[in-house]
């Protein structure tokens, strides 16, 4: 049975809906992934179809080219700040939440850790996670 997954934003201006459940959920050590949230790494929820997100509010945006020359789509409240969601030009069809936005965060349920390479000692995962240095293989 699919759940609702459901959040938005610190301040409220931007919420979301997604009725499928994820293809994917993981934590991020990349470099990218480490500036913007402020620490050693995100959480992701990733989306079979983007177009199942159903979003209230404006975002902003702005684009940074993956390891993989593919560039990646951010989009984040223009008020707090806060990242809500990531797309890739590559892969236009998926959609990542950051798994901190969801109402509950109990819902995330990390499979890997990705970029394990890029991590820092300060930054320990949970050791059943299998670690890869990059991206896993699709």
């Amino acid at each position: 049975m699919t759940r609702l997954y459901a959040g938005g934003c610190a301040c409220g201006e931007i919420r979301y809906e997604m009725r499928s459940d994820p293809i994917f959920e993981n934590h991020c050590q990349c470099r990218d992934c480490q500036r913007r949230s402020g620490t050693g790494h995100a959480s992701y929820l990733t989306f079979r179809r983007r177009a199942d997100l159903r979003t209230v509010g404006e975002t902003n945006k702005w684009r940074v080219a993956g390891d993989s020359g593919n560039e990646k789509v951010h989009a984040f409240c223009p008020t707090c700040g806060t990242p809500v969601y990531l797309t890739s030009v590559a892969m236009p069809d998926l959609i990542a939440v950051h798994a901190a936005s969801l109402d509950d965060p109990g819902q995330f349920n990390p499979q890997v850790v990705t970029y394990g390479i890029c991590g820092h000692a300060w930054d320990r995962m949970d050791s059943s996670l299998r670690i890869f240095e990059r991206m896993p293989p699709t």
